[in-house]
């Protein structure tokens, strides 16, 4: 292993944690749950037992938008005769998110006062009064000839690149694309440069078009995850088949070190100190779009199968799936959107760590938001007061343990952080970080991910991503 002073790496002098945090009580408790008020850390000072009972989706039921078995060969046939809309990689992934109810309970892609609501007060009010969260707009554009070409119909066919029917949207919508309006409310900026703009709107057609979704299969994908791409009533029927009592949701877009192992197993141990008899982890990678520079969905899961695979998680108490959603890298925006959406999955409690769903300026050199906001805003946003919100505790590498330990302030000099961007160094050098910041399966799949750009970059064909 390499020495740890040939890293020049940071040692932090401060940390500034979080002192106050809304945690809201889950709501329509079996009338036999006593509930328990315990100050535990930073988990929040009331928090009631659910006794095995999974928390509800949003609007009280999943809303998946499938066409019943019996229906699809007729609804094929249907989509044949309607105008169509080829779907982009990215519009494909809204399309299994939303059939599959992870954004529950919406009906399909937005209508325009849908899509107005989600802009300006990241939330939805149902028609019963209540508020949903709902914080990223879940939007199909098309451009000027799609609109003529659809005319008059009230029905269009969603068909992938081979002109193959993939779903059919009713009772249509066409209205307005202000992508200069979308962009600014959604990321808080109109800086050139960021990822899923320049991928997914900024070449986007004019208008917008809503309605009712029914997809005609499943979507899948063919690439060997798909065992892994659990659906929310899947995922919900696994929880209940390990009699979770509590469900915590991890979301990453990295590899698993060990300082995220050493954040979940102690989550867990806290729960349990709560009086949670089986709490259990959904460890969720992202599975949509992602930036150029992230380690592909392939490889990652390589390496937390790895993970399970060396005993730093335990198999018995972890779900390993993959989320669907494409990313924004909206941070706290689009955080609401991720915590949201593992509501629906099952998930009572979740976790939020620094800067999530942030990314660098893309002009600048300093993080687009402040580190902060993503945890602060979930604590405080509409619909989601009932979903428990579990900041990090700061982890770092402890020089005098020779592995991942939460931060003492008062030895600073003894920590190390071992930033991501100095993880992908080490692992595109081929050098290996100090003992104990992963696990060495895992570390061994990312040098030979980086290998294989290498090996792409020098003229030679890249070897197939290793099932």
């Amino acid at each position: 292993m390499a020495a740890i002073s040939s890293l020049s790496l940071k040692t932090p002098t401060k940390i500034q944690s979080l002192t106050k945090t809304h945690y809201a009580i889950p709501l329509n408790l079996p009338f036999s749950c006593r509930s328990k008020s315990k100050r535990t850390g930073s988990i929040g000072s009331r928090i009631r037992i659910r006794c095995g009972l999974l928390i509800e989706p949003d609007g009280g039921k999943l809303v998946e938008l499938f066409v019943e078995e019996s229906q699809r060969e007729l609804k094929r046939e249907d989509a044949l005769k309607l105008p169509k809309i080829k779907l982009t990689k990215i519009d494909l992934e809204w399309v299994h998110v939303l059939s599959e109810g992870w954004a529950s309970p919406l009906k399909g892609f937005m209508r325009e006062d849908e899509f107005l609501q989600t802009l300006h007060f990241n939330s939805i009010r149902l028609e019963d009064g209540s508020v949903v969260n709902m914080s990223v707009p879940i939007v199909l554009a098309i451009d000027d000839s799609q609109k003529n070409l659809i005319g008059g119909s009230s029905s269009v066919a969603l068909v992938d690149d081979e002109n193959t029917p993939i779903a059919i949207l009713s009772d249509i919508e066409i209205y307005k694309h202000n992508k200069e309006e979308r962009i600014a409310r959604t990321w808080g900026t109109t800086a050139p440069g960021l990822p899923y703009v320049d991928e997914a709107i900024t070449h986007s057609g004019n208008w917008l078009i809503g309605g009712d979704l029914k997809v005609i299969d499943p979507v899948k994908y063919n690439d060997g995850l798909d065992r892994f791409r659990l659906s929310p009533a899947e995922l919900r029927d696994e929880f209940t088949r390990r009699n979770a009592d509590a469900v915590f949701a991890f979301q990453l877009r990295n590899p698993v070190h060990n300082g995220h192992a050493l954040l979940m197993t102690d989550t867990r141990r806290r729960l349990l100190e709560m009086g949670y008899k089986n709490p259990v982890l959904l460890l969720h990678p992202l599975g949509g779009y992602t930036k150029a520079d992230d380690v592909p969905l392939h490889w990652r899961m390589k390496q937390h199968e790895k993970v399970l695979e060396d005993g730093v998680l335990d198999p018995e108490t972890t779900v390993v799936s993959i989320f669907p959603s494409p990313m924004h890298y909206a941070g706290p925006t689009e955080v609401q959107w991720h915590a949201k959406a593992r509501i629906n999955a099952g998930a009572n409690f979740y976790i939020v760590g620094r800067d999530p769903a942030g990314m660098s300026h893309p002009l600048e050199k300093r993080d687009l938001y402040d580190a902060d906001h993503g945890k602060k805003v979930l604590s405080m946003a509409p619909g989601l007061e009932r979903l428990n919100i579990l900041p990090f505790r700061v982890a770092a590498y402890d020089k005098t343990k020779n592995g991942m330990a939460f931060f003492d302030p008062s030895r600073p000099q003894d920590f190390i952080f071992i930033s991501g961007t100095k993880m992908r160094t080490l692992a595109k050098n081929n050098e290996n970080p100090p003992d104990g910041f992963m696990c060495p399966g895992g570390w061994k799949v990312l040098v030979e991910y980086y290998d294989s750009l290498a090996a792409a970059e020098n003229g030679r064909v890249a070897e197939p991503v290793p099932s």
